[in-house]
């Protein structure tokens, strides 16, 4: 067994085992556990009776006949189950508020602005079942008028479903850049917004023991460089997904977090470059949404530098940083079908999953930050996300890269 499991293709076929594993986990509360049952295990057994090479020939086919068995596809009917999006002015909001109301769902659509393009194409393609709703997340007077609309209108049925979709990327720049507006707007809207939702719309989810679902980020599960603000507001989103999956349990609600591969929603993209793309998340038009209001950001951030930071970063790399963002939309997918395949999955499958990651490659970075030591990661990282020029001190000290 040594022998074997010492091979480049034992090692092989624990490295392909994890990775059909760690998916196949989806960091459920029992995700570690599964992980360890259902790839390290199986595969040094698979290594000593099999050998390395039948090893891995038939642990992967267990493993992916395991992700069959165990997707739990079985789905309860739609019946005019009633559900609250926010964030539908733009991207992945508006198109899963489509995409509900064309399955038969009652849709509450919050918009950051009514009167919007956004929610008129709503009113205009969709059904009469589907009510828009001015919410600004941020506003408590909003979220609660929008609380007694939807109850008025579901009374005793309760609803269904609250999906907080809204979120805003902000600038992506080095942390040391950002000013501090950035990363108390990122959680105003990505946390603390999220957070006066569901627990304002819990009672109406207690009647109808129905679903809460938070649409988080990869950059809320992994470090990513440039993803300071946003990356924290998420991960702090992430974390109250998985408390309140624990405590809502008793009352019969689920919660689910989505952690979105790349996709195309407009201005606001985290991307992972050539087939491998992280979360996004749409940005409510009119806060994040055009590209004035990043040529407003940017210029924040310029203006707040210490004059010793500006020094030590350089122009060329302060410049560099627009286009990156604007480089991003070419590494990002357009069609949004995984993501609204994984909303509905976790809105009526019986079973649902703690968290969803849809789209190319999501796993795989989780599974790498979770699996391999920190270093390693890092070095991964800094490959895969190398971005332009080196600050302008370290370039002229020759110190570039010299710490990855």
């Amino acid at each position: 067994m040594d022998a074997a499991a010492s091979s480049p293709l034992g090692w092989l076929c624990t490295g392909v085992t994890t990775l059909f594993g760690v998916p196949l986990a989806q960091r459920s509360p029992l995700g570690k556990a599964k992980v360890l049952l259902c790839s390290l295990l199986p595969a040094l057994l698979c290594v000593a009776t099999l050998g390395a090479g039948g090893g891995l020939g038939v642990f992967v086919a267990v493993c992916l006949v395991c992700s069959v068995c165990l997707g739990h596809r079985d789905l309860l009917p739609v019946a005019d189950r009633a559900v609250l999006i926010t964030g539908s002015d733009t991207g992945i909001g508006h198109a899963l508020a489509k995409y509900l109301d064309s399955l038969g769902f009652v849709v509450f659509a919050g918009v950051l602005n009514k009167d919007g393009p956004g929610a008129e194409e709503l009113r205009r393609s969709c059904s009469q079942r589907l009510s828009v709703l001015q919410l600004d997340i941020t506003n408590t007077a909003q979220v609660k008028e929008a609380y007694l609309t939807v109850s008025e209108k579901v009374q005793n049925a309760g609803l269904w479903g609250v999906v907080n979709n809204a979120g805003i990327l902000g600038f992506p720049a080095d942390g040391e850049l950002l000013p501090m507006s950035t990363y108390r707007l990122c959680m105003e809207v990505n946390f603390f917004g999220a957070v006066e939702v569901s627990k304002t719309f819990l009672p109406l989810l207690r009647k109808s023991q129905g679903r809460l679902v938070n649409m988080s980020s990869m950059a809320g599960g992994i470090p990513l460089p440039r993803y300071a603000a946003y990356g924290a507001s998420k991960a702090a989103l992430s974390m109250f997904s998985g408390v309140m999956r624990q405590e809502l349990s008793k009352w019969g609600i689920k919660v689910m977090a989505i952690h979105p591969s790349g996709f195309r929603t407009g201005w606001c993209l985290t991307f992972w470059p050539q087939t491998h793309l992280l979360s996004c998340d749409v940005a409510p038009a009119g806060i994040e949404g055009t590209s004035e209001q990043w040529d407003k950001q940017e210029k924040e951030l310029m203006e707040n530098l210490p004059a010793d930071t500006r020094q030590a970063y350089g122009e060329e790399y302060l410049l560099g940083l627009r286009n990156y963002l604007l480089h991003l939309p070419s590494h990002c997918a357009p069609d949004l079908s995984p993501v609204l395949a994984s909303v509905l999955h976790a809105l009526l499958a019986r079973r649902p999953q703690g968290l969803y990651t849809p789209g190319k490659g999501a796993y795989v970075p989780l599974c790498i930050f979770c699996c391999f030591p920190l270093w390693f990661y890092d070095f991964f990282i800094s490959k895969v996300l190398s971005a332009g020029s080196a600050p302008r001190e370290l370039r002229a000290s020759g110190d570039e890269g010299k710490n990855i």
